[in-house]
This record gives structure tokens, C-alpha cells and sequence, in this order.
């Protein structure tokens, strides 16, 4: 009978460990922070950015979007040159790409100049992100360590996310927006000086040409996915434009995946789907990111235009999240040694439930405030940490290891993905709620529209009547928004524990993904 191990796609003798590994950890470890930190430092150095270049309504959205986009799009694309190219190669030219484009949105005197640059920066970091997993794979050939080096990599970028707007918020208060870009240039030039000298490098040869015509088919699907994902969120389910952009997706993807599948050498391997550990794996990533993404982006803007938090008071009460990702991510790995692999992971999604579900329960009997925000985002954060950890290692296991690129780009486009479709639907569902629980309001109808569009238009129009009138408006869209957002998050925890379910059924009881081959 056949040792569990010896079922996984890798299992082969493991080589003798590098003795560079911890060196290309740490180095990875810096590179990755910055990327996922980048994610979300614009949303504090937004503000100021606005009222420095002045975009206009559509600008503004161009300069969010165009990052995610530009990453979501080239992610397939950026995972299968690393293999064909060199992952070193590609992490480097990522990071110079990543330098260069900071520059340029530091010195930018036009909306367009930054629309450019976050573009730019979105094309370095899809680079960037699939090649750290991929050398992490290379470098760590003991399963163990491997676990524990996925386990840093997943607490790095998801605490990063939560550090963004913490540091962004030190930042702009007092360098002004272009320190949120300008912090990016030390670091990638050490990362650039350091990897040049320590991080080996490593190909998965390919015969055959280039797939131009995969490559084309994969950047129109992915990006009509995440512009249509994110146009959701923006003008709501009545709009056509998001619904023409995910039926362009569907067929765009539809023929990427029948292409890919006829190919001996494919961008992208898509028969791993077929493997129910890398598929659950991906799916619990993907899950856990649509929860701790709206999370994140409602409760931003609850401790703003709700509480009155600046941007750096927000910023650190949302500290919870990063902290227990963080200690979660770093003893999932001996958990891993100690439990099957289904409990585990299970466990981190009905965790992560616990913690969406929380400002619901706690509101149907007293106001919510921030002692109980506090401890929900806590609880988020380490069912975050748990899941993430165990479904990277899962995902990455199931791997083999001449695939590990477009494994690590699925990964990625799981975490981003995951984020944009939260912020979509469970942003819109918040949204809607909130205008439902808003009361008549005695101001004129334009007026009235506009703090019925959002909470943050309304912040500005009560921040514009200012004295008793302005602090009554603020008190009532407060209360209606904060009534609105807890039914949001129940949806997301409803979420999370069908994919607790889907693990708890459906992952092998005898993975071991912990495990060595023999």
C-alpha cells in the first residue's frame, strides 16, 4: 500500500536543502510585503491625491481600478515566462518595472500620469507575485519547511493588506500623497541589489512556440473579469456594461481553457482543476478573500465617514485583522503535523465565519461599536490565517513541480479576485441596505440623491452644511450605514461556512501535504 505522500503529483526524493533558503525567504518575504501593502495604501492617499490633481469622477476610478486590473490581467501570462524564462529573471525585471513606475507617479502633475503609473505598477507586480512562490517551491525541498515558508508567505500578504493603510496613513499626513509611492523605491532597490546575489535561479523547460493566441485570450478574459467584477460593485446590477464585460469573460476564458487543453505545452496547465485538493484549495482562497476584502473595505469606511476616524486612526483600528493573520499563519504549519489536513482548513473557514457573523449577532442586541468591530475583525483575521495557510500549502502540493508557475499565478488571482468580487457584491448589498435604512431627509432632491448615493458623498455634503445641521445628517447616515454593512457581512460568513463544508466533505482524508515522499 502506498504511503500517503507518494499519491502527491511532487513525489519525488527531495534534494538537498539550499543552504541560501532563510536568505531568500527573508528577501522574498520584503518583496511580497511591499506588493500586498501597495494593494491598499492608496485608499488612505487617495484624499489627498484628489485634491492635489483634481481627476475627474471617471479618473478617479481609473486611478483605483487600473492596478488590479493590469495585475489580474498578466498574472497567467507573467506565471508561464517565469517558467519558460527564468523566475529570478522575471522577479527582477518585475521589480525595476515596480521602481520605475513608482518614480513616474511621484513626479506626476496630471491624473494621467498616475492611471500610467499604477497601470505600470500593476504589470511589475504580476511579475513579481507568481515568481515568490515559485522559487519558494524551488528552494525548500523539505515538505515541513516548505509548509512554514508558504505559512510567512501567506501572514506576509495578508498582513501587508492590512498595513497599508496604517503606514499610507503615516505617510500622507505628513509627506503628501507621493510618499505612498516614493516609500516603494528604497525597498525595490534593495530587493533588486540582494535577490541579484542570493536567489537562485530556476526554469520549467518547455518545448514548443510561445502561445500568442493563449496569451491574447487569457489578458482579454481576466481583465473583462475583474473590470466586470469591479463595475458590479460601482453601478450596481441594473447597469449592462458589467454584465457585457463577464459575458465577454466567459467566452474569452471559454476558449483560453479549450485552447489550453489541446496544447502539449499550455500557459496554462488547466487539468490541475481536476485535481479535488487543488480545487477545493483554490476555492477556500478564493472564499476567505471575498470576506476579508469587504470587510476591510466597509469597515474603512465606517471608521471614516461613520466614526470620524483620520485616515492613520482608521488605519491602526483595523490592526485586529493583520495581528491575528499573523499569529494564526505562523502555528497553522504544526497544526498541519498534528491534524488532517480537512479538519485544519475547515476549521480556518468556520473560524473565519465566526468572525463576519459576529457584528450581526452583537447588533440584534446593542448598538455595535468598536470593542466588538475589534474583536470580529481579530476573529476574521485568524480563520484568514488558517485557511489561507493550509489551502497555499494544499494548492502548491498538488503541484507538480514543472507547473508550480501557473499554479502560483491561480493562487494569486484567487487572493485578488477574491477581494474585487467582496468589495463587488458585498459592497453593492451594503449599499443597497443602507439606502433602504435611511429616513426621509429634508433637503433638497439633489441633495438628498447625492447622500442617498453613498456614505461618503454624504460625509462631504454633511462636512459642507457644517454646525448642528451637518452633525445631525452625519448621525443619521452613520446609523444607517452602520445598520447596513453587518447583514453584508452574514452573507460572507454564509459564504465561508459552505466552503467549510465543501473541505470538511470533499478534501482526501489521508493528504499530507506536510509530508516528504519516500
Amino acid at each position: 500500500m502506498s504511503s500517503p505522500a507518494a499519491t502527491r503529483p511532487d513525489a519525488e526524493a527531495a534534494p538537498s536543502p539550499d543552504p541560501r533558503r532563510w536568505i531568500v525567504l527573508a528577501i522574498l518575504s520584503g518583496s511580497l510585503l511591499l506588493i500586498s501593502m501597495d494593494t491598499t495604501i492608496l485608499n488612505v492617499a487617495f484624499p489627498s491625491l484628489v485634491s492635489d490633481l483634481q481627476p475627474g469622477s471617471v479618473e478617479q476610478l481609473w486611478i483605483i481600478d487600473v492596478y488590479a486590473l493590469a495585475l489580474s490581467g498578466l498574472l497567467v501570462t507573467a506565471g508561464a515566462l517565469g517558467d519558460r524564462f527564468g523566475r529570478k529573471r522575471m522577479l527582477l525585471t518585475g521589480f525595476a518595472v515596480f521602481a520605475l513606475a513608482s518614480l513616474l507617479a511621484v513626479f506626476a502633475t496630471e491624473a494621467w500620469h498616475v492611471i500610467g503609473a499604477r497601470a505600470l505598477l500593476g504589470v511589475g507586480g504580476a511579475a513579481i507575485m507568481p515568481s515568490t512562490l515559485s522559487i519558494l517551491r524551488h528552494v525548500f525541498t523539505d515538505a515541513k519547511e516548505r509548509a512554514f515558508a508558504y505559512a510567512v508567505w501567506a501572514a506576509v500578504f495578508g498582513g501587508g493588506m492590512a498595513l497599508g493603510p496604517v503606514v499610507g496613513g503615516l505617510l500622507v499626513e505628513d509627506f503628501g500623497w507621493q510618499s505612498a509611492f516614493l516609500l516603494n523605491l528604497p525597498v525595490a532597490a534593495l530587493v533588486i541589489a540582494l535577490g541579484a546575489w542570493f536567489l537562485p535561479e530556476s526554469h520549467a523547460p518547455r518545448s514548443g512556440r510561445w502561445d500568442w493566441w493563449g496569451v491574447g485570450q487569457s489578458v482579454v478574459g481576466m481583465l473583462a473579469l475583474a473590470g466586470g467584477i469591479k463595475q458590479l460593485g460601482k453601478s450596481g446590477f441594473a447597469d449592462p456594461l458589467p454584465w457585457a464585460l463577464l459575458v465577454l469573460a466567459a467566452v474569452a476564458l471559454t476558449v483560453f481553457v479549450r485552447r489550453q487543453l489541446r496544447l502539449e505545452s499550455p500557459l496554462l496547465q488547466v487539468r490541475l482543476f481536476t485535481n479535488r485538493s487543488f480545487s477545493i484549495a483554490a476555492v477556500s482562497i478564493f472564499l476567505g478573500m471575498v470576506g476579508m476584502g469587504a470587510v476591510l473595505f466597509l469597515v474603512t469606511q465606517w471608521f471614516q465617514y461613520g466614526q470620524g476616524y483620520t485616515p492613520l486612526e482608521a488605519g491602526v483600528r483595523l490592526l485586529p485583522a493583520s495581528l491575528g493573520l499573523v499569529v494564526t499563519s505562523m502555528v497553522t504549519p504544526a497544526l498541519m503535523q498534528r491534524f488532517p489536513i480537512r479538519h485544519v482548513l475547515g476549521l480556518g473557514l468556520l473560524v473565519m465565519t465566526a468572525g463576519l457573523a459576529l457584528p450581526w449577532t452583537v447588533q440584534q442586541f446593542a448598538p455595535i461599536g468598536y470593542p466588538a468591530v475589534a474583536v470580529a475583525l481579530a476573529v476574521l483575521g485568524m480563520g484568514v490565517g488558517v485557511a489561507t495557510t493550509v489551502a497555499s500549502v494544499t494548492l502548491m502540493a498538488a503541484t507538480p513541480a514543472h507547473e508550480v508557475g501557473g499554479a502560483a499565478a491561480v493562487e494569486e488571482t484567487c487572493y485578488e479576485l477574491g477581494a474585487a468580487l467582496g468589495v463587488a457584491l458585498l459592497g453593492s448589498l451594503a449599499t443597497a441596505l443602507y439606502r433602504a435604512n435611511l429616513p426621509a431627509l429634508s433637503l433638497d432632491g439633489a441633495t438628498a440623491e447625492t447622500v442617498r448615493g453613498s456614505v461618503g458623498e454624504a460625509a462631504h455634503v454633511a462636512q459642507g452644511l457644517g454646525g448642528e445641521a451637518g452633525r445631525s445628517l452625519l448621525e443619521t447616515v452613520s446609523a444607517a450605514y452602520t445598520t447596513a454593512i453587518t447583514p453584508a457581512f452574514l452573507i460572507g460568513a454564509l459564504l465561508t461556512l459552505g466552503a467549510a463544508v465543501i473541505a470538511w466533505a470533499w478534501v482526501p482524508r489521508d493528504l499530507r501535504p506536510t509530508e516528504n515522499a519516500h
